[in-house]
């Protein structure tokens, strides 16, 4: 197993440690929102180490979605790069850790109605694509079999 390396950003680091440490009971919500979050676990690109993000938590049946916002950023998130090199994650969403596999959505059809779902979780992100020239990925996290 690689090393784990927390984020540089203390509130990642904090809320990753809170919900890892309480076993998926507290720190399950983006801070004052209230809003659900999941932590996916992936390995970098570069650096081969264990690296875990909180994201917005938007679910595709027994699938969720991913949404490389970085709030509107001009540039993709690290994570991105992540995803691509390497597709296997782990995702906890509350108490439950699943293996998924995962792929950036490419096909308009199906990006739009992924896209609707996670705006419909996570209103915000509308704000975010509008934010920036970038086209914000999608990926779709499935269950490995």
């Amino acid at each position: 197993m690689s090393e784990y390396i927390p984020s540089p950003r203390d509130w990642v680091r904090e809320q990753v440690e809170l919900y890892e440490s309480s076993k998926g009971k507290e720190g399950t919500t983006l801070r004052e929102t209230g809003l659900p979050v999941i932590i996916v676990t992936n390995i970098g690109n570069k650096t081969g180490s264990v690296r875990k993000t909180p994201l917005m938590k938007a679910v595709d049946g027994p699938n969720y979605i991913l949404v490389a916002s970085t709030g509107g950023a001009p540039k993709h998130p690290v994570w991105y790069f992540n995803l691509k090199a390497n597709t296997s994650v782990k995702i906890q969403d509350g108490q439950n850790i699943y293996d998924m596999r995962v792929r950036e959505v490419t096909d308009s059809v199906e990006k739009t109605r992924l896209w609707d779902i996670a705006v419909d979780a996570f209103p915000p992100y509308r704000e975010y694509q509008e934010r920036t020239d970038r086209v914000i990925p999608v990926f779709l996290a499935e269950p490995v079999s």
